[in-house]
């Protein structure tokens, strides 16, 4: 039905175009023909232009229609008002700059040229003031807080996180509620990484989108997608960096890096390789295992081994049995950034 009474409109209107066009053209005494014959031929044409180009008009504000709702669930509240208010101002502006055009130039060329000003004054007037929508609204004295996160906790996730997939398990055993903040630009890396040409990272990609999807059916989770991009910061941890900052959130990653420098910016951070470190069981001081000697160490005497889950084991006077298997006594654990060490000694 959309597309019909499009087509009919501009058909309708491509019809007058060609008959006004046709009537000057007989004026003028460009077409030495019978004028009534060149009106009509006119009307003809255009009414044949503007059914083909009504249909494709048609179609493009059918998609347009379609894609709006999922363009206004990667905006948020603030964004769509201060869009709007732009889009008028935008709008308004342009019909006065293209006052100019429609008196001083021909009908034809005058009134198209300033419909393009307009359209595209109002299209940056909406853009313009969506990016900077809570500048704008603090400016004019209106507070910008979603009232469906005040005061509940909320989460930004990151790649890594995403396609490590264990903070899934922590939500759905009910560890982690509230908000689940999934930035738009997290999602751009994913699919990158999705349609990788190499087939693990294209895996890790895949499950990474899969994790993200999944996070909607976890009841005491609300998964809220970020539009902005930061476009200050070109590096993706710099940006998460400063959403997390602005939304006081809470940061889930797997990158230590990320989680020491989020850490040193003050920003509470929830480290899932540290907190699986953490958690993880291993031999207490005291224990005995049997490992096998990997290589020497840097100390002189040392041996390294690993044990199954990759915990590294120093041995003293292990240098000299590199490649054998033996049974060691566990003296004492220590935690680093890293995760966790474990110093032995060689059981008699």
């Amino acid at each position: 039905m959309l597309i019909e009474a499009v087509r009919l409109v501009v058909t309708l209107a491509f019809t007058a175009l060609g008959f006004l066009v046709g009537d000057e053209l007989s004026r003028q005494g460009v077409v030495d023909s019978d004028p009534d014959l060149t009106v009509i031929v006119g009307a003809v044409l255009g009414a044949g232009v503007g059914y083909v180009a009504g249909g494709l008009l048609g179609r493009l504000f059918r998609r347009l229609l379609d894609a709006s709702p999922r363009v206004t669930e990667l905006a948020t509240g603030p964004q769509l008002f201060a869009g709007a208010f732009g889009l008028l101002t935008g709008v308004l502006v342009g019909t006065v700059a293209a006052v100019p055009l429609v008196v001083l130039l021909h009908p034809l060329a005058g009134w198209p040229l300033a419909a393009l000003v307009v359209i595209v004054l109002g299209a940056w007037g909406s853009r313009l003031f969506s990016h900077r929508a809570s500048d704008l609204l603090a400016a004019a004295g209106i507070r910008s807080v979603s009232p469906d996160v005040s005061g509940v906790d909320q989460y930004v996730v990151d790649s890594s996180a995403a396609i490590d997939g264990r903070f899934l398990d922590l939500a759905r055993a009910g560890l982690m509620r509230g908000v689940m903040v999934v930035a738009g630009f997290v999602v751009d890396e994913l699919q990158g990484i999705a349609d990788s040409g190499d087939r693990n990272r294209r895996r890790r990609g895949r499950r990474g989108l899969d994790v993200l999807e999944a996070l909607s059916e976890v009841p005491w989770l609300t998964v809220r997608t970020e539009p902005r991009t930061f476009p200050l910061f070109e590096d993706v941890d710099a940006k998460l960096v400063a959403l997390t900052d602005d939304l006081g959130a809470r940061l889930v990653t797997t990158d230590h890096n990320l989680a020491k420098a989020a850490a040193l910016r003050g920003l509470e951070v929830l480290d899932l390789q540290a907190l699986g470190d953490l958690l993880k069981s291993g031999p207490m001081a005291g224990e005995t295992v049997r490992i096998r000697v990997e290589r020497a160490g840097t100390e002189p005497g040392q041996g390294i081994a690993f044990l199954e889950d990759g915990t590294m084991v120093v041995v003293e006077g292990a240098a000299g049995i590199v490649g054998d298997e033996v049974d060691v006594e566990v003296t004492s654990a220590l935690r680093t950034s890293v995760g966790r060490m474990l110093f032995a000694r060689i059981e008699e």
